[in-house]
C-alpha cells in the first residue's frame, strides 16, 4: 500500500510523549507567550491591549484547533492502559501466527515488486526511449509533494480470468499536491499499451467513490488506447462499467469537488471524455493527443493519411478547438502547471499539529504474531489495540458485557476514534452493545475503526432452546447492521483475520460503503471457511457428500479467500502490512478530516466546458 520512500519510514518510534504536567496549558502559554510578547513594556499597556485586541482574535488559532485537538489528547492522558503483554499460555500460537505471516509478507513483497514493474523491462523502455514519455511512478514524483504517498490497490488485476493486469494497468491513490489530499488516477501505458480493461474500469470507479465520499480533489493522468474491445461486454453496457466514469466527474464538478486532468499521451475514444470533461485540463506537445478515433482509422473510412499532432495534438486543442485550457511544452511544464491550478483552490490551510502524541507502549513488529493464521489462532484483540493506540490506551465501553465484542474510545496520532473490534462469535449481547455504541458515535460524530475478525461458520441450532437463541441472536445483528448502515460518520475497517458470512456485514463489510477498507495479508474472505464444509450443497435442498467433488470445491473456497485473491478483483482498497496499520489509519484520518477546511460554495451545478 505504501510507497517504496514509506516503507523506510513508517516503523519509526513515535515522538516523544508531550509533558504530564500541565498538558492543558501549554498549547495556550505558547500562543499567548508569542503574542503578548513585548506588550508590559508599553507606556500604556491596557490602551495596546484594547488596539491589538481584533488583530489578537483574528491572527490566534482557530477555537476549534485548540480546543479540539488539545482538549482530546488531555483526557486521552487519563485512559486506562491496556496490558498488551502477550502470556506465555499463548506463546505457542504466537509463533505459529508468526511463521504464517512472514510466508505472507513474502509472498506479498514479491507481488509489489512484480506489479511496480509496468508492463515490463521491455515495455518500460518502449514507452520511455521510443515515445519519449515518463514511466508512471516517475510522473507521479513530479506531481506530488515530496512525501509518502498512500497508493490504493496495487494488486488489482493480478490473476484474472483474461490474464494479468499489473496494477489494473493505472495507478491510484491519495497523496499531497500543494498540502492538499488528492485523489490521483494515472493509466500506465507500459501495460497493454494502456487499453483499459474491465478491472481498470473498476479500479477507475473506486477512486472516485473515494473522492466523492472524503470530498478530494482529483488529478487524472490520461494516457489510455481506450477500452480493450475483445472484453467490449464487460466495459460498456451496464451502470457501473465505462460510462460511469464520466457520469461521476459531472456529478463530482456538481458537488464542487475540483478536477484537473493533463493528456501525457494518446487519449482515444473513451479515454478522450477524461480530460474534456475536467474543470481544467493540460495538454503536453508532441507526446499528448486527444480524438475519438485515430489517424488509422481515418486511412480505413476515408482513405486520407493524417498525422496524430494534425489530427488532436496540443497546439490543435489549444489553439483551435478549446479541449485543454493549458499548454506545456514538456511534461515537467506541465505538472508544474497542474500545482499552480491547485493553488488557485478557495481551500483554508490545514492545522498544524498544536501537541505531540504518544507512541502505542508495545512495538508493532508483534503484531505480526498477532495476525491469526486462522480462526482457531486468534488471541484476544486487545493486544492488537495496545499495539494501534496512542499509549496504548483505551476508554472501554461495557467492558464486561457482550465481551465477544470489543467497543470503546481512543486516539490515532492525536484523532479520536471509536472502536469496534471482534473478540469472538458476535453473539445476542455484543451485536446489541455495538449497535448501542456505533449509535453514540454516530451522535458524537466519531469515526468508527472496525477490526474485523468473524467467526468462520455458526453451528446450526439442535433444539428449540438453541433456534430460540439462534433468532434472538440474528435479531440483535441486524439490529447492529441498521446502525453500521445508518452512522453518518467515517468508518475504516481493518480484516485482521477472518471476513466471513453475514457478521461480516455487521462489521461494515465493503458492502456497507467504509470509507477505506484494507486487509492485513493473512485475512480471508469467503461465505464460508473451507475447513467447515462437509457437503456440497445441491439444487432441490440435498446436499452430495461425493469425496471429489467436495475436495475440488474445498481447494477453491481455499484459493479464492485468500487476501490477494480478494485484492486482486477490488474487494478492498489494497492489502497493508499488521506494522503499518497505525500509520495507514492516521494517514486516512487526516484525508477523511480534510474536507471540514474547505468552502463550499451553495450552488449546485458542474462546469459547463465550451
Amino acid at each position: 500500500m505504501w510507497n517504496n520512500l514509506t516503507f523506510c519510514s513508517v516503523c519509526k518510534l513515535s515522538p516523544k510523549p508531550t509533558p504530564l504536567l500541565l498538558p492543558r496549558f501549554l498549547p495556550l502559554a505558547h500562543v499567548f507567550k508569542r503574542k503578548c510578547k513585548g506588550l508590559s513594556g508599553s507606556k500604556h499597556p491596557a490602551q495596546t491591549l484594547q488596539n491589538e485586541g481584533l488583530k489578537r482574535t483574528c491572527s490566534l488559532l482557530p477555537a476549534r484547533l485548540v480546543s479540539s485537538k488539545a482538549k482530546c489528547r488531555r483526557y486521552a492522558k487519563t485512559y486506562p492502559v491496556l496490558d498488551g503483554h502477550v502470556l506465555s499460555v499463548y506463546r505457542h500460537v504466537f509463533e505459529e501466527n508468526l511463521r504464517n505471516s512472514e510466508a505472507v509478507v513474502k509472498r506479498y513483497s514479491e507481488l509489489l515488486e512484480l506489479v511496480s514493474k509496468g508492463g515490463g523491462e521491455n515495455a518500460i523502455l518502449r514507452h520511455t526511449q521510443r515515445n519519449k514519455k515518463l514511466f508512471v511512478r516517475e510522473r507521479l514524483k513530479l506531481l506530488l509533494d515530496d512525501e509518502s504517498f498512500l497508493e490504493l490497490s496495487p494488486l488489482a488485476g493480478l490473476n484474472m480470468p483474461y490474464g494479468d493486469v499489473p496494477a489494473a494497468g493505472c495507478l491510484t491513490g491519495i497523496g499531497k499536491i500543494c498540502g492538499v489530499w488528492c485523489v490521483f488516477t494515472a493509466n500506465d501505458a507500459t501495460v497493454k499499451g494502456g487499453t483499459i480493461y474491465p478491472i481498470g474500469v473498476k479500479k477507475q470507479l473506486r477512486a472516485q467513490e473515494i473522492a466523492m465520499q472524503n470530498r478530494l480533489l482529483s488529478v487524472y493522468l490520461v494516457d489510455s488506447g481506450g477500452a480493450f474491445l475483445p472484453l467490449q461486454s464487460e466495459l460498456f453496457p451496464d451502470k457501473s462499467h465505462g460510462g460511469r466514469v464520466f457520469y461521476n466527474e459531472a456529478i463530482m464538478s456538481a458537488m464542487k469537488i475540483p478536477q484537473v486532468a493533463v493528456v501525457c499521451g494518446s487519449c482515444v475514444a473513451g479515454g478522450a471524455y477524461v480530460p474534456t470533461m475536467a474543470e481544467e485540463a493540460v495538454i503536453i506537445d508532441k507526446i499528448g493527443t486527444l480524438f475519438l478515433a485515430g489517424p488509422p482509422l481515418v486511412k480505413a473510412a476515408t482513405g486520407e493519411y493524417v498525422s496524430p499532432e494534425d489530427l488532436g495534438g496540443a497546439k490543435l486543442h489549444s489553439k483551435v478547438s478549446g479541449c485543454s485550457d493549458h499548454f506545456a511544452s514538456s511534461e515537467k511544464e506541465a505538472y508544474e502547471c497542474v500545482r499552480n491550478v491547485i493553488s488557485t483552490l478557495n481551500y483554508e490551510p490545514l492545522p498544524e499539529e498544536v501537541t505531540e502524541h504518544d507512541g502505542p507502549l508495545y512495538s508493532s513488529d508483534e503484531l505480526l504474531g498477532l495476525a491469526p493464521r486462522d480462526y482457531r489462532c486468534t488471541l484476544p484483540v486487545k493486544l492488537i489495540l495496545s499495539r494501534l493506540l496512542d499509549g496504548s490506551r483505551f476508554q472501554e465501553f461495557k467492558a464486561d458485557y457482550g465481551t465477544t465484542l470489543v467497543t470503546g474510545f481512543g486516539h490515532v496520532e492525536g484523532h479520536l476514534v471509536g472502536v469496534v473490534a471482534s473478540n469472538g462469535e458476535l453473539t445476542h449481547d455484543a451485536s446489541l452493545k455495538g449497535s448501542h455504541f456505533v449509535q453514540l458515535c454516530s451522535h458524537r460524530s466519531i469515526p468508527i475503526l472496525f477490526f474485523q475478525n468473524t467467526a468462520p461458520h455458526a453451528a446450526e441450532p439442535t433444539s428449540i432452546s438453541q433456534a430460540e437463541a439462534h433468532s434472538n441472536r440474528l435479531k440483535a445483528q441486524a439490529s447492529m447492521m441498521a446502525a453500521v448502515a445508518c452512522a453518518s460518520v467515517p468508518k475504516i475497517t481493518i480484516v485482521i483475520g477472518g471476513c466471513y458470512g453475514s457478521e461480516s456485514y455487521v462489521m461494515c463489510g465493503r458492502s456497507f460503503s467504509p470509507n477505506f477498507l484494507f486487509l492485513w495479508p493473512n485475512a480471508r474472505v469467503a461465505l464460508m471457511d473451507s475447513r467447515h464444509l462437509t457437503a456440497v450443497p445441491q439444487a432441490g435442498g440435498s446436499d452430495s457428500t461425493d469425496e471429489s467433488e467436495l475436495k475440488h470445491l474445498k481447494q477453491r473456497l481455499e484459493e479464492e479467500s485468500s487476501a490477494f485473491y480478494s485484492s486482486a478483483r477490488l474487494w478492498d482498497d489494497g492489502i497493508i502490512l499488521p506494522q503499518n496499520t497505525r500509520k495507514v489509519i492516521a494517514q486516512c484520518l487526516q484525508i477523511i478530516e480534510q474536507q471540514k477546511y474547505q468552502v463550499v460554495p451553495s450552488y449546485q451545478h458542474p462546469v459547463i466546458r465550451m
